[in-house]
């Protein structure tokens, strides 16, 4: 079921795998067979392991970002998640879609992110 606690809960361990990359917390966020939507359009990672794999394969280094964000949307079915990721030079807005199963993990997370335009020179 999803609530605000759970959600803030997920997103809090969501942020220390992004920190870590340490694969039992990446592990730890996802229902065995899970979906992970990273793109619009590109296929999804399905399974505990195959996230973990793709996670690793595109890591950001610890320390590397800042990151914001705000409920939208939570439901009992899903919650909608507005984020901001900032890395030295650059500025994403992000847009999380989240479904989490009884235990807090999530069984369907996307992810779709922009970069914000840098003013011109």
């Amino acid at each position: 079921m999803t609530n605000l606690d759970a959600v803030a809960a997920w997103v809090r361990n969501y942020r220390r795998a992004w920190e870590t990359n340490d694969p039992d917390d990446i592990r730890g966020l996802f229902a065995e067979d899970a979906a992970y939507f990273t793109a619009p359009y590109a296929r999804p990672w399905i399974g505990r392991e195959a996230i973990v794999m793709g996670w690793l394969a595109r890591k950001d280094e610890p320390g590397s970002t800042t990151f914001t964000w705000q409920p939208l949307i939570v439901t009992e079915e899903l919650a909608v998640i507005e984020g901001r990721t900032v890395y030295p030079g650059r500025e994403f807005r992000n847009l999380w879609v989240l479904r989490l199963d009884q235990t807090g993990q999530a069984r369907q997370f996307t992810e779709w992110w922009m970069e914000v335009p840098r003013p011109a020179a």
